[in-house]
């Protein structure tokens, strides 16, 4: 093959899925001339298994997303069909929004901001090299020769990366949704010392909507109160939903059919070496694991307004073509269903994130950043959060300055990337709002306040998002100091107070010590707060969150600074751990690979006792 100069960028991005986009758009905004490569321009911001963004811990990333100048939250908004909070009866430190997109909207709507955005170009090629010059990426080369040269590289594969497709005993190489793989790279990275592993995930199949009969499904509607997840559509009249989503269930004939045919799943074969997600399982590894289940819940959701097809939610599979067209046609509702597309498995290669730092630039080869499913992570959002945090390191490292990380107290964010660069998961990781110990502190709905004065420091917060965010803060602030300081005389407060079911006072009190109370809310506040003005849904949302878990917030607020202490004991990074004498060998081992950066992050290493944190500890104090 013979190569040919084809241009000097100073990022180039492998990739342009929902990591690569948002690592494209960071590094062109922030200054840096930017080439995002995409192996097939109509994959740009595909969403090649669920049609739909957000969900529990996950809404969370978005809202982090947005408030830091990304574009997920805004793609969403424009190109939503059906809008829905999540876990609205529970507390609001796991309010998670959610919304079915328009499948093939939301990949115009990506491609095109790409399109427009400065100093991005963004081009169809596969590339099969990575270039290292002294010890640091330096650019890559097409498989048509056609070689590009830069200062940092970002790989943001996806699961083309070595992609093979799996449906029963058919097995072919392939990237997700029919496209072509993309093989050639791994071995280039491999040549280069990134140690790759292969993981799996899945897709269940898709069915026309005028073959399915949902009078035997639930309805399954969006909010009416339909919120978007930009903190710059905040206030702003988002439409209606325009779709719903249907619920059905798999049943004892479903089951049936699914052992009967175990030995036919790539997966039960022994096809499948690939690692999967435990959180997203496989419909047979669902009946297989859950024997005693007798059911399990199955969602139509709508690929868009401009197709007929709807994604099987619940029951990906890399069952034969036969075998699923007999188990799917078993569900009630979906008797005489014709299918489009088959479900399958996708297995692909990964690397182990604990060779990355917190910024995501790999340990072995300078200035080579890693985001995405690449990194092991499922998820369009932990991939755009990813990607966003890989985009703005490059260009803070080319600029010489400070890298940008974000920790566990801060953001879901911090939490996703920490979880990856010290504990190195072994399936495919997903967000969950479990994983995040000050997940009060870190709602979904105070993501602005958190998060974008460091977006505006960087560079990526525009003048227009940040006035607003100053507007909401102040008002937020004001309202919560008029809560606060206006008091309710005795007798009114006490009649409003067994009105709705609350024991009255014995004297006058504050706005705010009637809303802590449960039976109170902001809304029926109202009827004794005579001097309230307009406030935002938002602020308002956020006001009562403020007051009523005012306790809890202050107790996080003391762990936090806790966890903070332990963060700011910084290890040296040419630390010998192999000469500690005191530390165990694991404990040698693992502090050797990872090389934390701090006493709170080794804390969070497996294999590292608090034993081993304390001999930590004493070395400090003696090189201190």
């Amino acid at each position: 093959m013979r190569l040919y100069e084809q241009g000097r960028y100073d990022v180039i991005v492998i990739g342009a899925g929902h990591a690569g986009c948002e690592a494209a758009l960071a590094a062109a905004r922030l200054g840096m001339r930017t080439l995002a490569l995409s192996i097939q321009l109509d994959a740009v911001a595909l969403m090649a298994c669920n049609p739909a963004i957000g969900g529990t811990g996950k809404g969370q990333l978005v809202r982090e997303i947005d408030a830091l100048g990304g574009e997920m939250g805004l793609a969403i908004d424009g190109t939503f069909i059906q809008s829905k909070m999540l876990n609205k009866a529970k507390g609001p430190a796991v309010h998670s929004l959610r919304a079915q997109a328009d499948k093939a909207a939301y990949h115009r709507w990506m491609k095109n901001v790409l399109e427009r955005q400065e100093n991005l170009e963004l081009k169809q090629g596969e590339a099969v090299e990575l270039l290292v010059e002294g010890g640091a990426a330096a650019g890559v080369v097409l498989r048509t020769g056609a070689v590009y040269r830069s200062e940092a590289v970002i790989l943001a594969t996806g699961t083309f990366l070595g992609g093979k497709i799996f449906i029963g005993e058919c097995v072919y190489d392939g990237g997700p949704s029919g496209l072509a793989a993309a093989s050639a790279l791994s071995r280039s990275l491999e040549g280069h010392g990134l140690g790759l592993r292969r993981f799996k995930t899945g897709t269940p199949a898709r069915a026309l909507g005028r073959s399915l009969n949902f009078g035997g499904m639930s309805e399954q509607a969006g909010d009416e109160d339909v919120k978007p997840f930009s903190f710059m559509n905040m206030g702003r009249d988002m439409g209606g939903n325009k779709a719903s989503c249907w619920l059905t269930y798999t049943n004892a004939r479903t089951h049936e059919i699914i052992r009967a045919n175990l030995s036919r799943s790539s997966l039960f074969s022994g096809l499948i070496s690939g690692v999967g997600p435990r959180y997203c399982p496989s419909i047979e590894d669902k009946v297989n694991r859950f024997a005693d289940k007798e059911k399990h819940q199955i969602f139509m959701e709508p690929e868009g307004l401009s197709t007929d097809e709807y994604y099987i939610q619940g029951m990906s599979t890399s069952m034969p073509e036969d075998v699923q067209t007999e188990f799917y046609r078993s569900i009630e509702g979906l008797e005489g269903a014709v299918f489009s597309r088959p479900g399958y498995a996708i297995e692909y290669d990964c690397v182990d994130p604990l060779e990355l730092y917190p910024t995501l630039e790999h340990k072995s080869v300078g200035r080579l950043f890693c985001a995405g499913q690449f990194n092991g992570t499922s998820g369009y959002e932990e991939a755009a959060a990813q990607g966003l945090m890989a985009g703005v390191n490059a260009a803070l490292r080319l600029k010489g300055e400070a890298a940008f990380v974000l920790d566990r107290s801060e953001a879901y964010i911090g939490v996703l990337i920490d979880d990856l660069v010290t504990k190195g998961p072994s399936e495919p990781y997903r967000m969950m709002t479990s994983r995040v110990e000050y997940r009060l502190a870190l709602r979904q709905d105070n993501a602005d306040l958190r998060l974008t004065e460091k977006g505006r420091a960087i560079g990526l917060v525009t003048d227009a998002r940040y006035e607003g965010y100053l507007r909401s803060k102040a008002e937020l602030e004001g309202e919560l100091k008029r809560l606060r300081e206006t008091m309710a005389e005795a007798e009114a407060a006490s009649a409003f107070l067994e009105s709705v079911g609350s024991s009255p006072v014995g004297g006058a009190v504050s706005l705010a010590d009637m809303l802590k109370r449960p039976e109170v809310s902001y809304v029926s506040l109202a009827a004794v707060d005579h001097g309230r003005g307009e406030v935002s849904a938002l602020n308002r949302e956020r006001a009562e969150t403020e007051i009523k878990y005012e306790g809890y917030i202050n107790k996080q607020s003391q762990m936090i600074e806790r966890f903070k202490r332990m963060e700011s004991k910084r290890l040296p990074a040419d630390m010998d751990y192999q000469s500690m004498d005191g530390l165990r060998l694991e404990a040698r081992q693992k502090l050797s690979q990872i090389r934390p950066r701090s006493l709170g992050q080794a804390s969070r290493i497996a294999g590292v006792t608090p034993a081993d944190v304390n001999v930590l500890m004493i070395y400090l104090a003696r090189a201190r």
